[in-house]
């Protein structure tokens, strides 16, 4: 009997019917600029010849990490989507550029319609909520490459800003304010750390109620990462930030002072903000040192703005009108490019 590619376990119609399955989804991110629909080669997209005077595309990429072992053990796949988008976008955001489009790829051993409908959904409702196309992306079926059950996702961003609004390192001064934006959790990074303490130390199962939590780990770990992008963006409209930077691997530490000149310090006031009780537990129960906890993990701020200190009031009002609760952090100072933490 002649062999079929299915029978090597790529199910070509399962594939076609998928596609179909999110098509909605998908387009109802498309934004007026889409030209295409989906399932072209190329996905084609205009931008506004009127709207900038120097354009600068701005790219981004990034992943889920190991949050997704949390996904797969709990047999939930509705939130690392949004997790997906949020990683990209909020980094493209960072330049002071406005996400356009979005392209996701999704590679599995074997494809589960449902679960990877659930996974796009998820990715639609992160493009939307940051205002950008889903314009296009990838589903690999590879048999025998991924274990049953698992895939991976990758996730890549355009963005656009006009030059002179570009932002990056050597725009903040001394006497600058920092405003930070609480996060919504581990967000997407430190699980490796988070898993070992949680499930190995501690012995935990992801369906575990936890009390000083209010809720199971699994709802804890899943909490979807936060999108900043439509808020932040009120604020480039009115006032002139001078920085801005995405709270990720390496914490307030690693990445603040990514957006500080050499000759300055951003010197936070430990005291401003109250980090969830998830980050208490995990430096208890692993006996995890206080530089080490802000190494691993956002410690509560997901993302920070850098102002002049006349301009903060203002940027603050704008924040809490775009549905945020801002804090102001500390101040950069004279220093030598670090993140102190009093």
């Amino acid at each position: 009997m002649p062999l079929t590619y299915k029978d090597a376990g790529v199910d070509i119609d399962k594939g076609d019917r998928f596609v179909e399955r999110i098509r909605s989804a998908v387009e109802a991110t498309h934004r007026p600029e889409v030209l295409g629909g989906l399932g072209g080669f190329g996905a084609p997209f205009a931008l506004d010849p009127g709207k900038y005077q120097e354009p600068i595309l701005i790219s981004g990429t990034d992943g889920v990490g190991t949050k997704l072992m949390i996904a797969f053990l709990a047999d939930r796949h509705d939130t690392v989507g949004i997790d997906l988008v949020a990683m990209s976008v909020n980094d493209v955001l960072t330049t002071g550029a406005e996400p356009l489009f979005f392209l996701d790829y999704v590679a599995t051993g074997g494809l589960e319609e449902g679960k990877m409908a659930a996974v796009v959904q998820g990715i639609a409702a992160g493009c939307r909520d940051a205002g950008c196309a889903l314009i296009g992306g990838e589903t690999a079926e590879m048999p025998g490459f991924y274990r049953p059950g698992e895939y991976d996702l990758a996730g890549f961003c355009v963005g656009v800003v006009d030059k002179a609004k570009m932002l990056g390192p050597g725009r903040c001064a001394a006497g600058d304010t920092v405003i930070g934006l609480p996060s919504s959790g581990l967000h997407s990074n430190g699980y490796s750390l988070a898993r070992k303490v949680l499930l190995e130390v501690c012995g935990y199962s992801v369906d575990q109620q936890l009390q000083e939590l209010g809720r199971s780990v699994a709802d804890e770990l899943l909490e979807p990462t936060r999108i900043y992008v439509r808020s932040v963006l009120g604020v480039l409209a009115a006032v002139d930030v001078h920085a801005l930077a995405h709270i990720t691997g390496g914490g307030l530490p690693g990445n603040l002072n990514r957006v500080l000149g050499p000759e300055l310090d951003a010197r936070l006031e430990r005291k401003a903000w109250q980090p969830q009780a998830i980050f208490h537990l995990l430096a208890r129960e692993g006996d995890v040192e206080p530089a080490e906890m802000f190494r691993a993990f956002n410690m509560g701020i997901g993302f920070c703005l850098v102002v002049a200190a006349a301009d903060a009031d203002r940027a603050m009002d704008l924040l809490r009108q775009g549905g945020e609760s801002p804090l102001i952090l500390g101040e950069v100072v004279a220093g030598s490019g670090q993140v102190v933490l009093d």
